[in-house]
C-alpha cells in the first residue's frame, strides 16, 4: 500500500523514489513485523491467558514439560497478524506470487486456528480429525499447485487462468519454457521436466509436506520459529535473485518474473518470527499452535515451489525433514514390530531429551544444524 504512496509523492519529491528498491522494502518489511510483533506481543499473550486458551501437556513425554501445562497457546495470530500487515504495506500489491502465498499462510493459517480452537475450547484433545485437516490442506494444496503451474509458465504481463484456459482448449499442451523443470542442487544441466502434471503432484507435497513437518518440530520452546525464520530468509535471497534477469542468467538459473517481490514477505516473516522468539524462548511465554506452525510450513513450501528450490528446501530446512522422518520411522516399526520402539520417543527432540539433553541444549543444538544447512543451501546459488 506504501508503495503507491511513495510512487506518487516521487512526482514531487524524487528521493521518495528509493523505495522502488526491493531491498530497502524488504528491510523495511522485517522491522515493520519485529515493531509490531514485539509491541502487541504483551497484549496478545494477556488476551489469550483471559480467554484461557492454555496448552495441554502430553502426559507420556518429558517430566520437565509438565510445567508448561496451561502456558497460552495460540500465539501464531501473532506471527501471521504481525507478517500479514507488514507485507500488505509494503509490497507490490499487483503481485500475484505475493497473493498466492498469502492463501497458503492465512489458509493454513485457518485450518490450525479450528483444530486449535477445538482442542483448547471444545476440550477435545484431537482437534479436528486427521481426515478432515488434510482433506481441507489438500484441497488449498491442489489449487494452489494448478494455478502455479500457468503462473510461473505464463509470459511477464499474461494471466495464469488464460493460459490455464488455452491449455484445456489444446489438448493438454502448453509451449514449455522450461520454468516448471525439477531442478538438482549443485548441477547446472540436470534438470527433469515434469511437465504440469508432474509440477502439480510435486508442488501439492511440498507445500502439504513442508506444513506439517513444521507443525511436528514445533515441540520445544523456540525450536520451530527461529529454523523457519533462518530458512524463510534464505528463501528470499533466492526469489531476489530468481526475480532478476541479470542475475537469473548469471546464476544459471531460469529468470521467474515478479519472483522478487517475495523478498518483501520473507523479510516480514523474519520480523514477524523474531519478534514471537521474544515471548516463545525459554521459558515460554506463549506457544504458536498450529496455527502458526501449519502456516509457517505452508508458506515456505510455496515460496521454494515458486523459486523452483524444492530440494533446496529440503536441505535447508533438514531439521523438519528428520523430525518428520523420525515419527514415520517410529510409527511404522511399532505397528510392525506390535510395540517395539526405534526412539526412546518422537519426534526426535524428545528422544533427545529422554536420553538426558536439557530443553535449551536440544534447541540451540538444532539451531546450529540449521544454520550449517542454510549455509550449505546457500552455496547452490553459485556452486553449480
Amino acid at each position: 500500500m506504501l508503495l503507491y504512496l511513495f510512487h506518487w509523492l516521487s512526482g514531487s519529491v524524487r528521493a521518495f523514489a528509493v523505495f522502488d528498491y526491493l531491498s530497502l522494502r524488504a528491510v523495511l518489511a522485517t522491522l515493520t513485523a519485529l515493531a509490531i510483533g514485539l509491541a502487541f506481543g504483551p497484549y496478545t499473550i494477556r488476551e489469550l491467558k483471559k480467554l484461557h486458551f492454555g496448552q495441554a501437556v502430553r502426559t507420556d513425554g518429558p517430566k520437565t514439560h509438565l510445567k508448561k501445562d496451561g502456558t497460552p497457546t495460540m500465539g501464531g495470530i501473532l506471527i501471521l497478524a504481525s507478517m500479514t500487515i507488514s507485507t500488505l504495506l509494503w509490497i507490490d500489491l499487483s503481485n500475484r506470487y505475493i497473493w498466492v502465498v498469502l492463501l497458503v499462510t492465512l489458509g493454513y493459517g485457518w485450518i490450525g486456528w479450528t483444530d486449535d480452537y477445538r482442542k483448547v475450547v471444545h476440550h477435545d484433545p484431537h482437534g479436528m480429525s486427521a481426515r478432515e485437516k488434510f482433506g481441507w490442506q489438500s484441497l488449498i494444496g491442489i489449487l494452489v499447485a494448478v494455478y502455479l503451474a500457468f503462473a510461473i509458465e505464463a509470459p511477464s504481463g499474461s494471466s495464469a487462468f488464460s493460459m490455464l484456459w488455452d491449455w484445456l482448449r489444446s489438448g493438454f499442451t502448453l509451449p514449455y519454457s522450461g520454468r516448471l523443470d525439477f531442478t538438482i542442487p549443485f548441477f547446472k544441466q540436470i534438470s527433469f521436466p515434469f511437465g504440469v502434471f508432474g509440477f502439480v503432484v510435486l508442488t501439492y507435497f511440498v507445500i502439504v509436506g513442508t506444513s506439517n513437518a513444521v507443525n511436528l518440530t514445533d515441540g520445544l520452546d523456540g525450536l520451530a520459529i527461529l529454523p523457519c525464520v533462518m530458512v524463510g530468509g534464505a528463501l528470499g535471497i533466492f526469489a531476489y535473485a530468481l526475480g532478476r534477469p541479470d542475475f537469473a542468467e548469471y546464476l544459471l538459473f531460469h529468470y521467474i518474473p515478479g519472483a522478487g517481490e517475495l523478498v518483501v514477505f520473507c523479510g516480514a516473516m523474519a520480523g514477524a518470527g523474531l519478534a514471537f522468539l521474544w515471548f516463545n524462548a525459554h521459558p515460554a511465554q506463549m506457544f504458536m499452535g498450529d496455527v502458526g506452525a501449519l502456516a509457517l510450513g505452508g508458506a515456505l513450501g510455496c515460496i521454494a515451489v515458486i523459486v523452483r528450490q524444492e530440494l533446496v528446501l529440503a536441505i535447508m530446512g533438514g531439521i523438519f525433514v528428520v523430525e518428520t522422518l523420525s515419527v514415520i520411522i517410529q510409527t511404522t516399526y511399532f505397528r510392525l514390530t506390535h510395540g517395539k520402539r526405534v526412539f526412546l520417543m518422537a519426534p526426535l527432540h524428545h528422544h533427545f531429551e529422554l536420553k538426558g539433553w536439557a530443553e535449551t541444549q536440544v534447541v540451540v543444538r538444532f539451531w546450529i544444524i540449521t544454520i550449517i544447512l542454510v549455509l550449505i543451501g546457500l552455496t547452490t546459488l553459485k556452486i553449480r
